[in-house]
């Protein structure tokens, strides 16, 4: 990064870091965006050039993770089996939480924290996780050749190598203070799924 994109980089994370702070000291509903400027002694103008609202800051993992993905899927081998690129993307998601910061890591499982305390954030989250989906059916159907929007396998390709996200992250303990425990629990989600089928299902 150059100089004006670490200084971007340095106030959009501090953002992130007293927003969540603020979240779980006095509640999500309760905090403003004005709140939340005013810790990081930004305006609330300056607040929206990084983040479009409160819940938008919330789905910032999302955002994160769905780049990494679709990055690794342009990157795999063309005539590479589908469902392997799709387990290959999910695994790149696990390496960039092995390889975080301690900061990094403590924004994560705040904000673990934070979806655990707010059911209407589990929902936006579903929701932005099931946009990914789509997105990434975008991506393996252009890869297969099909068309996305008739091809059931490309879906279900799709879906089988996310849910190895939610079963690492939640199952079967969902509260686990420790990212390395994480990424392991991740690792051994992928390995049972790409135990779980038959070489050739998935073309």
């Amino acid at each position: 990064m150059g100089l004006r994109e670490r200084k971007k980089e340095k106030t959009r994370l501090a953002i992130l870091d007293a927003a969540l702070d603020l979240f779980l000291e006095q509640g999500y509903d309760s905090t403003t965006v004005d709140q939340i400027a005013g810790s990081v002694e930004i305006s609330p103008r300056t607040f929206f050039r990084y983040f479009t609202s409160k819940d938008d800051l919330v789905l910032w993992y999302h955002d994160q993770g769905e780049e990494i993905m679709q990055e690794t899927l342009r990157s795999r081998p063309a005539d590479e089996p589908p469902f392997t690129s799709m387990i290959h993307a999910v695994r790149a998601v696990a390496h960039d939480m092995d390889d975080s910061t301690p900061e990094d890591a403590a924004r994560f499982l705040k904000l673990r924290r934070l979806l655990d305390e707010n059911p209407r954030l589990v929902g936006l989250s579903v929701a932005r996780g099931a946009a990914t989906e789509q997105r990434l059916a975008v991506e393996i159907a252009a890869r297969s050749g099909v068309d996305v929007t008739t091809d059931q396998r490309t879906h279900l390709i799709v879906a089988f190598a996310m849910s190895t996200l939610r079963v690492g992250f939640d199952c079967p303990q969902p509260d686990v203070p420790d990212m390395r425990i994480l990424v392991a629990r991740m690792e051994k989600t992928l390995e049972l799924a790409q135990n779980a089928f038959r070489p050739g299902w998935d073309v």
